[in-house]
């Protein structure tokens, strides 16, 4: 019974009734008890356990509907190596409208904390950024005051707390970036800041000062290495691997305007539309391959968008056509098909027709553009910004109060995202279609 094998107690019936006739129990009494015991071979447990049970289940369920944050914190500094976990906690943080302080090396603390409404993330559940060395640095903040500068978290540092993977951890999840916005930076440089803070340290240790030194550290502050700022999707990317989801911002925020051009919608709003085909773009966050009864390869692939995560099913064909493309925070265009079902209740299912790098959508030429311009338009600047030629058709279209004119130029020209996003930046472009 315990093992939960059917199979196993019905071959204990005949033993079980024999031993209580020879006890003076009547057959169909045994019998009868034998009914009862029968089910937990399927599942059970006994009253105490689900009394239990149910006395947790009311104390978390309070909790969370009346000091959601503390109880939410709480459970997140439980899971703290668990970022799966952590992602779904974070999903419905968002759901419950509770704002989200990003990793801070001044305002978070090693655990998660829920300070007047608001959580703020724990840096000990950074990837490889150890609890009790982050636990030590966030004592010495709490000791001498916070950090005032980037140079004077190394010279309070010990070195002990602090290695390549650490500092690395930290510094692509934002942690330091009240001190200096360019994370590659302080990234490069990571191999002299803890050549840096093990001089002072060995300094501290030694009882010996250079006083011109110092001075000129304290004043001038540490000299970083020479590096080429992190464009959006890059700091992006790498945030993702120190957190394993977005927190900051979303890779696909930047192309809202594309996107409504492209007729390209999250996916909630293709799930509640009555349309059975559709657009949708997503962020791999995790990717799980598998293999059906058949030995067919499949994977279950979880997305993010701006709003929400979501989870499809890629089959064979696509899976093995799209394998290296197929990455953690790489972002891609879906051609999504639904199949509405009678009842409301049921899920319904959507299945992946087609899919391709965003990359590769943004760059694709588009086959027909039609600009649409004030009377006021440069047609000297669009004639330069179109100068190229390509394959797609350009229309003109030039408003004059209740007039307009049409115009179609005669070749083809080059125009891809670069050139969207140019000519929407002029005052006297209104609309662009594409």
């Amino acid at each position: 019974m315990g093992k939960k094998k059917k199979s196993e107690l019905d071959k204990q019936k005949e033993r079980f009734i024999n031993g209580a006739l020879k006890n003076g129990i009547a057959k169909d009494v045994a019998n009868f008890v034998f009914t009862k015991i029968e089910p937990f071979a399927q599942y059970g447990f006994n009253k105490s356990h689900a009394a239990a049970y149910a006395l947790i289940a009311y104390q978390t369920a309070y909790l969370k509907t009346y000091h959601k944050e503390d109880f939410i914190a709480a459970t997140m500094s439980t899971e703290l190596t668990n970022t799966s976990k952590l992602r779904e906690f974070v999903e419905e943080l968002k759901k419950l409208n509770i704002e989200i302080i990003k990793p801070s090396i001044n305002e978070c603390f090693s655990d998660f904390r829920a300070i007047e409404g608001k959580l703020y993330y724990g840096l000990g559940a950074i990837k490889n950024v150890g609890y009790e060395a982050i636990s030590n640095i966030i004592t010495e903040r709490e000791k001498n005051g916070k950090f005032k500068s980037f140079t004077n978290f190394i010279n309070r540092v010990n070195a002990k707390d602090v290695n390549k993977l650490q500092l690395e951890g930290l510094t692509k999840s934002g942690v330091f970036d009240e001190f200096d916005k360019d994370r590659n930076k302080i990234l490069t440089s990571i191999p002299k800041i803890i050549q840096k803070i093990k001089n002072i340290n060995d300094d501290k240790e030694n009882k010996q000062t250079n006083l011109f030194d110092n001075q000129n550290f304290n004043q001038e502050g540490f000299e970083f290495l020479a590096t080429v700022p992190w464009k959006q999707k890059e700091l992006l990317s790498e945030e993702f691997k120190s957190l394993g989801f977005y927190l900051t911002n979303h890779p696909l925020s930047e192309f809202n305007e594309i996107f409504e051009q492209l007729n390209i919608c999250s996916f909630n709003q293709f799930y509640n539309s009555k349309d059975k085909e559709g657009l949708v773009a997503g962020t791999i966050m995790s990717i799980q391959e598998k293999k059906s009864a058949k030995g067919t390869p499949y994977a279950i692939i979880k997305f993010s968008d701006k709003q929400a995560e979501f989870e499809l099913f890629l089959f064979a064909e696509s899976l093995i056509s799209n394998r290296e493309k197929l990455k953690e925070s790489e972002s891609f265009v879906l051609t999504l098909h639904k199949e509405n079902t009678k009842e409301e209740n049921l899920k319904k299912r959507i299945n992946i027709k087609k899919i391709l790098s965003l990359d590769d959508v943004l760059n694709k030429p588009y086959s027909k553009v039609t600009i649409e311009l004030k009377i006021d338009c440069d047609l000297a600047e669009i004639k330069n910004l179109l100068s190229n030629k390509g394959e797609t058709q350009i229309n003109l279209v030039i408003k004059d109060k209740n007039k307009q004119a049409y115009y179609s130029l005669q070749e083809n020209r080059k125009f891809d995202l670069n050139h969207l996003k140019a000519l929407k930046a002029k005052k006297y472009v209104e609309k662009i279609t594409v």
